[in-house]
């Protein structure tokens, strides 16, 4: 388990997955420290409620396909 201060610190981030560039789409990255991270709409309500310091974070259709796409070639 990750300290505060490690969390806290700015992870480098390498775009693998997304349709634009402007930062406001979806979008798949890996980290720095090989794991996933996703950039979508959080979810404000839904009947699961995540642990503290998690989120619920919706991916577009078009993120996946992106990436089903860029998988199959």
């Amino acid at each position: 388990m990750q300290s505060d201060e490690d969390q806290e610190a700015c992870m480098k981030l390498t775009r693998l997955s997304g349709t634009c560039y402007d930062g406001t789409c979806p979008t798949l990255y890996r980290s720095e420290t090989g794991t996933l991270v996703v950039q979508g709409r959080i979810l404000a309500t839904s009947d699961v409620t995540p642990p503290e310091g998690e989120a619920l974070v919706e991916i577009a259709p078009e993120l996946e396909a992106d990436l089903l796409k860029q998988i199959n070639g």
